[in-house]
């Protein structure tokens, strides 16, 4: 008996918690309640029922929920406030188009795109970043990267066939009707007219001489090798433009190799070493300078003193800025994340720049709101990960380099 009451409380424990929103219950078996938007919990549900108090200013509380008010957040320096903060509502700043403002760590970050298949149900701006979802039955969206949301399904006419329905990610595919393999010419026959296939390599006869052979019986004939001798004539003309492009292709590659081989060679002679010497160096993290090595070579072992560059990166001209972002972003395994670690930022600070499409701009954008972000600075780090093509692209002063 004790154990059937057990159960019975168990069950109807489970019963009721489909029922309550918290999930909780107080000891006496009370569903906790929820704090409304704009309150947090100040007593969580115990002997006695949830207390929630109005969130203060300064924090929030945007959903119903059993945590406490969250602090705003605060929009980064040149990023304009779009709502100032609420009870119920977060700070909203005012990124660039293609970013959002990232609350949790207070820059702005480049918008989600959609994949293939899915929808965007919330666009990204100041609201937050863009959310998708799988296109449901009768939708679809066939692009790559979409920013749209699903499209509905194509409906085939009377006239078309259906070949292939429709899937979230590929339209309805139809086909007309007229477009037969087999055709059906009618024959006479009594009563009335019937249509019969006619397959390859069968023609109706219609003379009245022939013997042995109703009116518009099917005869066989030969097979046209036409259709054949075309498809053999298309295959070899395929293979030969196939093996062209290959031949082509590996002629190009090899005359790319020997140019390279020989501006190595021509490199080496002017700097008066030779190939291996010239990869020791640049394996060494030391750039030389071949002007200087010949108009100065006694001074080879010294130092040479240069001035700190104190110009901000945030005054540069846009389009040397867009210059700086495109080489860090075509740089492979000295690009800007390597910078972006020489500059002091943590790795999960650069897995989120990695998640959009220019994270070289978000990156150095980011960095140019901080204070002291000179190009002095910039120019010390490129020179860290040996990137001197992009410390030209900055004009900064000669930097002093060691020569061992």
């Amino acid at each position: 008996m004790r154990l059937f009451v057990i159960c019975a409380l168990l069950l109807l424990k489970v019963t009721l918690g489909d029922a309550c929103a918290s999930g909780k219950f107080t000891e006496s078996g009370q569903c906790c309640s929820l704090c409304p938007a704009g309150f947090g919990v100040e007593v969580e549900c115990g002997k006695e029922d949830t207390k929630c108090t109005p969130c203060p200013q300064g924090t929030f509380s945007s959903s119903e929920g059993l945590g406490p008010c969250l602090p705003c957040a605060k929009c980064p320096l040149s990023v304009p406030m779009w709502a100032s903060c609420s009870a119920t509502q977060d700070t909203q700043c005012e990124c660039d188009s293609g970013f959002f403002f990232l609350s949790n760590h207070g820059l702005c970050a480049s918008c989600s795109k959609c994949s293939r298949g899915e929808g965007v149900i919330q666009d990204c701006g100041p609201q937050g970043n863009r959310l998708c979802q799988i296109c449901g039955p009768g939708t679809f969206s066939e692009e790559l990267v979409s920013t749209k949301p699903c499209q509905t399904c194509t409906q085939c006419s009377d006239s078309e066939v259906e070949i292939r329905a429709c899937m979230p990610n590929s339209d309805t595919l139809c086909m007309d009707k007229k477009l037969h393999i087999l055709s059906r010419p009618a024959l006479d026959v009594p009563g009335g007219t019937r249509d019969v296939p006619l397959l390859p390599g069968v023609e109706t006869v219609t003379q009245e001489g022939d013997t042995g052979s109703a009116p518009g019986t099917p005869k066989f004939t030969p097979q046209d090798d036409g259709g054949s001798n075309n498809i053999l004539a298309y295959v070899s003309v395929l293979a030969a433009v196939v093996l062209g492009l290959l031949v082509y292709v590996a002629y190009k590659c090899w005359r790319s190799c020997k140019q390279k081989r020989a501006l190595s060679k021509a490199r080496a002679a002017e700097l008066g070493t030779s190939p291996e010497g010239e990869k020791l160096q640049s394996d060494s993290g030391v750039f030389l300078d071949s002007h200087s090595i010949q108009d100065n070579q006694p001074s080879k072992g010294t130092k040479r003193d240069s001035k700190q560059d104190n110009r901000l990166y945030i005054n540069l001209p846009p389009h040397r800025q867009e210059e700086v972002e495109r080489l860090l972003q075509e740089g492979g395994g000295r690009g800007w994340r390597q910078l972006g670690a020489a500059l002091g930022y943590e790795p999960e600070q650069l897995d989120l720049f990695g998640r959009g499409e220019a994270p070289a701009h978000t990156l150095l954008s980011n960095w140019a709101q901080k204070e002291g972000s000179t190009l002095g600075l910039l120019c010390s780090a490129l020179a860290r990960i040996e990137r001197p093509d992009v410390v030209t692209a900055l004009n900064c002063p000669a930097q002093g380099v060691s020569v061992v």
